[in-house]
């Protein structure tokens, strides 16, 4: 019993490496996929949708933060086992 459940764990395993091997050479086909862009010229090599009105990508640095006063804990999400600034 054990002999021939160890046969047919080695012959599932081969079986399925041979399926997954035959599944990457019979694909090998180049993709065609066509990318449209989301601001003008992003990304590089897009092709604009008709009728989309692109607009200039906006400034990487331009991102919103939650405000830090001075006198408040920067991190106010932390741990709450502490008592007290620190």
């Amino acid at each position: 019993m054990r002999q021939l459940r160890l046969s047919l764990t080695f012959a599932g395993l081969a079986f399925s490496m041979a399926l997954g091997f035959l599944g990457v050479t019979a694909t090998s086909q180049p993709a065609s996929a066509v990318i449209y862009c989301q601001y003008v010229g992003y990304p590089t090599g897009c092709v604009a949708r008709a009728g989309v009105v692109l607009r200039p990508r906006p400034v990487a640095g331009a991102v919103a933060r939650e405000a830090v006063r001075p006198g408040t804990p920067a991190n106010r999400g932390g741990p709450v086992d502490r008592v007290g600034r620190r």
